[in-house]
């Protein structure tokens, strides 16, 4: 099946979270995505979690439905391989997507002089040139100080890296906008992200930049409740632990109807001169409401709370491992469409999620594994570099490229 973006050809050097992303969300819409890593692979192709084989599941995960060529990026002619492939001929391709050092032979000013319409994407740790992280972005703007139990002194770091996920689907989003104005108009450009200005544009929208600026207080960590309104864990008879959300004014008040404390919730109220309907009273008064509301899950089990909140079409969830997530909750298998259940190669069979839209013009595309390294090295070399058959060999035979059939033939031999 084509998907959406079908025809489209990028070429993506990249390592970690946010371009191995972003690349795989457009090979997953329909792109033609060929991934170059060095001869024994990317600075990232070990990073944990690892199937029992020893082989990165992460590396599979960021790098589904991509083409891979290897190249020994050390030696000239490996160097002009690259240029080769990202500056190659077509209307539909010339789209370099990074998060390595470009500098030189790598830069955009180096390679449009090889393709004048070249669109590089090009994404740094910060808006200086200097290495960034989430684990380093998220201290450096106060993220960590505000997360965590409310008795909590010291800084609590995300499990989940956010700014490099937004990140990723914002070098998407520049990908496709100036593919856009190049089909209008003809014209390549470099467009620059940085993971740091993306985190902290994100602080701006949110208002948290504003707070911080024109409010006195400090904003303090909160544990699992939701800021700025109601919502809260509670742990319910049977040791499992829920979260009830009582944000809009249905959800408040299905909450209140279900747990049968309307008339304690009235009482708070007016003992504390509060209006309840306002969310943000809500949240001043939110150690109060709790403390209302946490007999009633005490005296119950978790599956009677979900029967009633279920059928009161309230906004919960239990709190679960992830094994428990993937072995009971059907959105994360074959129940759910996005999901199919794959057998690759080094590392065994288990649910593997395509792109996560539905586009109703377009059949969903299922889920491709990710390549071994260099799997498609030699048909690249043909395709794309347009390479003949004597000049490929000589590639392989010299060491500057490798894998794909020809290095299985060599490691036979």
């Amino acid at each position: 099946m084509a998907g959406i973006l079908d025809g489209l050809r990028i070429v993506e050097g990249s390592a970690f979270v946010a371009v191995p992303l972003a690349g795989m969300t457009l090979a997953q819409m329909g792109a033609d995505v060929i991934r170059f890593d060095r001869l024994q692979g990317g600075l990232d192709a070990g990073r944990w979690p690892l199937a029992p084989s020893g082989r990165s599941l992460f590396w599979a995960g960021l790098n589904k439905g991509k083409r891979s060529i290897a190249v020994d990026m050390s030696h000239p002619e490996g160097r002009e391989l690259i240029t080769r492939t990202i500056t190659a001929p077509g209307k539909d391709a010339g789209v370099f997507l990074t998060n390595l050092a470009v500098r030189g032979w790598m830069d955009y000013e180096t390679l449009s002089q090889q393709r004048k319409d070249l669109i590089m994407v090009n994404f740094m740790g910060d808006r200086h040139g200097r290495p960034q992280v989430d684990y380093t972005v998220n201290p450096a703007l106060g993220i960590p100080d505000i997360t965590g139990p409310e008795d909590h002194d010291a800084p609590v770091a995300s499990a989940l890296p956010a700014w490099d996920l937004i990140a990723g689907h914002m070098c998407v989003s520049s990908v496709l906008a100036a593919e856009r104005q190049r089909l209008r108009h003809g014209t390549g450009q470099e467009v620059v992200l940085s993971l740091k200005d993306i985190a902290a544009a994100t602080l701006g929208h949110l208002g948290m930049i504003g707070d911080a600026v024109l409010n006195k207080g400090e904003r303090t960590k909160s544990g699992n409740a939701l800021y700025g309104a109601y919502g809260q864990d509670f742990l319910c008879a049977d040791g499992r632990r829920v979260m009830v959300i009582g944000l809009t004014a249905r959800q408040w008040s299905g909450l209140l109807k279900v747990t049968g404390t309307e008339d304690e919730m009235a009482a708070l109220a007016r003992r504390r001169r509060r209006d309840l309907s306002d969310e943000g009273a809500r949240w001043e008064l939110r150690h109060e409401i709790t403390g209302i509301l946490t007999p009633w899950f005490a005296a119950r089990p978790s599956s009677v709370v979900a029967k009633l909140f279920n059928e009161a079409k309230l906004t919960w969830s239990e709190f679960r491992t992830v094994r428990e997530a993937v072995t009971q909750d059907p959105d994360l298998g074959p129940d759910n469409p996005m999901f199919e259940e794959l057998a690759q190669e080094g590392l065994g069979r288990f649910p593997v999620p395509g792109h996560a839209a539905r586009f109703s013009a377009l059949d969903r595309d299922p889920p491709r594994p990710a390549p071994a390294l260099g799997e498609n090295t030699e048909e690249i070399l043909s395709e794309v570099t347009r390479l003949d058959d004597t000049e490929i060999a000589r590639l392989f035979d010299r060491g500057i490229v490798a894998g794909g059939t020809r290095s299985k033939m060599d490691d036979a031999a």
